[in-house]
């Protein structure tokens, strides 16, 4: 957000603020000379470490907004690679135990990942996760086969 853009919308959101309105908390709920104003407060309370220490200042006590609580702000995506190696740490799993990669296709391998209050439980398509893998044998990379074939994957 551009500095005139911070400045225009804090300008528009204590006015509103003045005449008697909430602070907006939700985008699409207050429309202000056509600044959606619960979309800049969103994007200030999530983006507080982009903004000025006197843009932070102002927020906080003239406005009232304060940054985002880490229990708020939305998980990371996952990358492609975090997502194969989610998928290849279920592969290893199903390995230790069975001692084998013969993966039926319909078969679900649940898996914990994370750590500490941060873990969850998945289930992944790991027979469907191999039968691709070994379709798409010519365009993995090297490591990639070299890991899969260190835990019995068969490419044929």
């Amino acid at each position: 957000m551009s500095t005139w853009g911070f400045h225009a919308a804090f300008h528009l959101t204590r006015l509103h603020l003045e005449a008697g309105g909430q602070l907006p908390t939700e985008p699409d709920k207050v429309l202000h000379q056509g600044e959606d104003l619960g979309q800049w407060v969103t994007s200030v309370r999530f983006g507080w470490d982009k903004l000025t220490t006197a843009q932070q200042w102002m927020c906080t006590h003239i406005l009232g907004i304060h940054p985002a609580g880490e229990h708020e702000k939305p998980k990371p995506r996952r990358t492609h690679a975090d997502t194969w190696a989610t998928n290849y740490a279920a592969a290893k799993q199903f390995y230790e135990r069975e001692g084998h990669l013969q993966v039926p296709r319909r078969h679900i391998e649940t898996i914990i990942v994370g750590s500490g209050e941060d873990q969850e439980k998945r289930e992944l398509r790991l027979g469907t996760w191999i039968s691709n893998q070994r379709s798409r044998a010519a365009t993995l990379t090297p490591e990639r086969i070299d890991l899969l074939s260190t835990i019995g994957m068969r490419w044929t």
